[in-house]
């Protein structure tokens, strides 16, 4: 996992956040940018990428992937797992939360696409349960 990075994943959309649309923001499609798809971006395919599926990537389903079920894993329920609902967790709506949408000193990180984008890859990868929690946790913080 030398090669991943982590990017701030939670929902805020303000200057530096996981949901922010600006330069350096979650959902900024430019250089750097969470939802960029060139090398260094959150959704960039090549190593190290947030969409990356081989090891260390963000939708990789092995241990320490952004997409593994298990522990330590983007997609585990368990605490520190990208699903967890509890402090620190993915889908928590609390300071550090995934779903935190408040400016955050100790933002949560992921190696994940942002969780719009990460929902959809989801799907496409057939984890559809997994794609229907963040969604839903996303329309219960207003998420569009």
């Amino acid at each position: 996992m030398s090669n991943a990075k982590y990017w701030v994943r939670n929902m805020y959309t303000g200057p530096g956040g996981g949901a922010y649309t600006g330069p350096g923001g979650g959902m900024y499609t430019g250089p750097g940018g969470g939802a960029y798809t060139g090398p260094g971006g959150g959704m960039y395919t090549g190593p190290g990428g947030g969409a990356y599926t081989g090891p260390g990537g963000g939708l990789y389903t092995g241990p320490g992937g952004g997409a593994y079920t298990g522990p330590g894993g983007g997609l585990y329920t368990g605490p520190g797992g990208g699903l967890y609902t509890g402090p620190g967790g993915g889908l928590y709506t609390g300071p550090s939360g995934g779903m935190y949408t408040g400016p955050d000193s100790n933002p949560y990180k992921a190696i994940h696409p942002p969780f719009p984008l990460f929902a959809i890859e989801l799907h496409k990868m057939g984890m559809h349960r997994e794609a229907e929690m963040i969604e839903k946790a996303l329309r219960n913080i207003g998420w569009r």
